[in-house]
């Protein structure tokens, strides 16, 4: 099995900052040449009450055009002291296009909503989709974002392939 870099591209939505200075917007991340998205939320502990929400959206191209929810179901999480978490919990909850934890702000995270370019709004040219936290509050609480784009389309691998940012 070839190593994992080239099978798939890995994408920052936003890198490591204070959750609490505002909106944290990914990048836009076309999905024409991988099949799937995972859209990954890392975060440390931060205070009761700050719980952080995870918003997926999908869009027309990589500037937002026409930008709408794009809804999911099924979130996986590690939440807790992380070093002794070892195994995802598969969450489900009603279709909507975000995710908060309820006292999710007191532990440490890591949050993955898996997104199939089936899912996106094809029929009205959407191709893009993007993963954004908003302000917390108003206390400290460090994360970040990042995509992983695999099952590639196009047999070339994704090496050669253009960059899912575009």
């Amino acid at each position: 099995m070839p190593p994992l870099v080239e099978n798939s591209q890995i994408l920052s939505a936003f890198v490591p900052v204070d959750l609490q200075d505002g909106a944290n917007t990914g990048d836009w991340v076309a999905l024409e040449n991988f099949n799937q998205l995972s859209i990954v939320f890392f975060k440390a502990a931060g205070t009761a009450g700050d719980d952080p929400t995870l918003t997926i959206q999908q869009a027309t191209d990589n500037a937002g055009t026409s930008a709408k929810a794009l809804n999911f179901t099924t979130v996986y999480v590690k939440q807790g002291t992380l070093a002794s978490v070892a195994n995802f919990t598969k969450v489900t909850q009603s279709s909507g296009n975000t995710y908060t934890a309820t006292d999710a702000a007191e532990e440490q995270a890591i949050w993955i909503v898996e997104i199939s370019a089936d899912d996106l709004d094809v029929s009205g040219g959407f191709t893009h989709a993007q993963g954004s936290v908003g302000d917390v509050g108003s206390n400290a609480q460090l994360g970040c974002g990042m995509y992983l784009a695999t099952q590639p389309r196009f047999a070339a691998g994704v090496a050669d392939a253009t960059s899912a940012i575009a």
